[in-house]
């Protein structure tokens, strides 16, 4: 029949030939394969005074166990660390510790916890709520039971959720946790400038000192960091992480008017950036990334690393695709004009 291919028959006595499958085609377009180690691995920055280093841009497990399963968490987590990625930020209160136990899922079966900074913010888990001695010991334990390891690498003390427990028992608690090898290094989230000041007096005493602090910051929320508690954390060599890098999700770009949001609690904070002056934001970052050619959610993060106090943003990402884009941020540098379009911009 025309087209169909004519079997011959093999010569007697000849050895019968092994039908061999043809590769896949490959387009043109197609990405051309890295082998070896990820083109990331080799930028690292210090983590404060931790004695660790990680990439400049943590990737942060609010969305493991809420947004997406773990099979698609799993597949964000795989994507950040084929760009170079190695820390991770995940916390006892995200999805009632089910982000934890992802990640934990992940690293066994990955089995390159020797290679992930991990970082747990706690505190803010209703079974061991605040940073009381009890409940702080059982929400470390808690932690390192659902993600598997055997030490937390920087331990983020949220005092927003505390505000009964004295500083020095909560020190008081953390050197224990310290000493007994279930925490490397200490973080504050939620802490005043005033706070950071007596935990550093206390730090004098013998208590462990804070290495980093993570706080809700970027282009557009500036306020809870500017001021006192920028200068202390710049005077006390602490590690910045900010949360919260792309506002919930608006400097992304991927939502610009009311119509498609939901009545959640995310859907009321990105309709509280739909104003002029969040337009005239995403309009100053939609042109830069078209003069860079990176997206949108990239001039975001690097403004951030822009910020001479900033070491590395945290960042969620929902699928892998996301994960390149704010990547991007890592490799953008954002010359003295871009800085200044932003600042008019948001101003």
């Amino acid at each position: 029949m025309s087209g169909d291919r004519v079997a011959q028959a093999a010569p007697a006595g000849a050895p019968a030939e092994t039908a061999v499958p043809a590769a896949p085609a490959v387009h043109p377009s197609s990405p051309i394969p890295v082998h070896g180690k990820p083109l990331g691995a080799d930028i690292r920055v210090d983590l404060g005074e931790t004695g660790l280093r990680i990439f400049p841009l943590i990737l942060g497990g609010s969305e493991f166990g809420w947004t997406i399963d773990l099979a698609a968490s799993h597949a964000v987590l795989d994507a950040y660390v084929q760009r170079g990625g190695n820390a991770l930020h995940t916390s006892d209160g995200y999805a009632s510790g089910r982000s934890e136990h992802i990640i934990g899922r992940w690293l066994a079966s990955r089995g390159n916890r020797d290679e992930i900074v991990v970082t747990v913010r706690v505190g803010g888990n209703p079974d061991n709520p605040g940073l009381g001695p009890v409940n702080l010991v059982r929400s470390v334990e808690a932690s390192l039971g659902r993600l598997g390891i055997e030490r937390i690498d920087v331990l983020y003390l949220d005092a927003a959720t505390d505000g009964v427990t004295a500083l020095e028992d909560t020190l008081a608690t953390a050197e224990w946790l310290v000493d007994s090898g279930k925490v490397r290094s200490l973080g504050a989230a939620g802490y005043t400038a005033m706070q950071l000041v007596e935990a550093r007096i206390l730090s004098s005493a013998g208590y462990p000192r804070f290495a980093a602090l993570d706080v809700a910051y970027n282009l557009l929320h500036r306020s809870d960091f500017d001021g006192d508690l920028r200068l202390i954390a710049g005077a006390q060599g602490l590690a910045v992480t900010p949360s919260q890098a792309l506002e919930h999700g608006y400097l992304t770009g991927r939502h610009r008017d009311r119509a498609g949001l939901s009545s959640s609690v995310r859907g009321s904070q990105l309709a509280a950036w739909m104003n002029r002056r969040g337009a005239r934001t995403l309009k100053a970052l939609d042109r830069i990334s078209e003069e860079l050619s990176v997206s949108t959610a990239a001039i975001a993060v690097s403004w951030l690393l822009a910020q001479r106090v900033v070491t590395a943003p945290i960042v969620n990402a929902s699928r892998p695709a996301h994960v390149d884009q704010l990547v991007q941020g890592v490799g953008a540098r954002l010359g003295r004009s871009h800085l200044a379009e932003i600042a008019r911009a948001v101003e």
